[in-house]
C-alpha cells in the first residue's frame, strides 16, 4: 500500500492516527484517508488542524508545505 508524506511521517515518529484525531478534532477515518492516499490534499482549515496536532504532539517545527502543496 502506498503511503502519503503524512503517512510515512506518522510511521517514521510512531504516532497512532487516534491521537491526531483526538488533538486535532477531525475523525480518524478523514486522518487515515490523508495518511493513505498521497493525492488528496485537504482543505486549509483540515490542514492546518493537522499540522496544529502535530506540532502539539511532537514539538517539531511542521508545516502544511511537508505534506501538501
Amino acid at each position: 500500500m502506498s503511503r502519503s508524506k503524512l503517512g510515512k511521517f506518522i510511521d517514521k515518529h510512531k504516532i497512532k492516527q487516534i491521537d491526531i484525531a483526538k488533538a486535532s478534532g477531525l475523525t480518524t477515518s478523514t486522518i487515515s484517508r490523508l495518511a493513505k492516499i498521497d493525492c488528496i490534499s485537504p482543505s486549509i482549515k483540515n490542514a492546518n488542524k493537522v499540522v496544529q496536532a502535530l506540532k502539539k504532539i511532537t514539538g517539531k517545527n511542521i508545516k502544511q508545505s511537508d505534506f501538501w502543496s
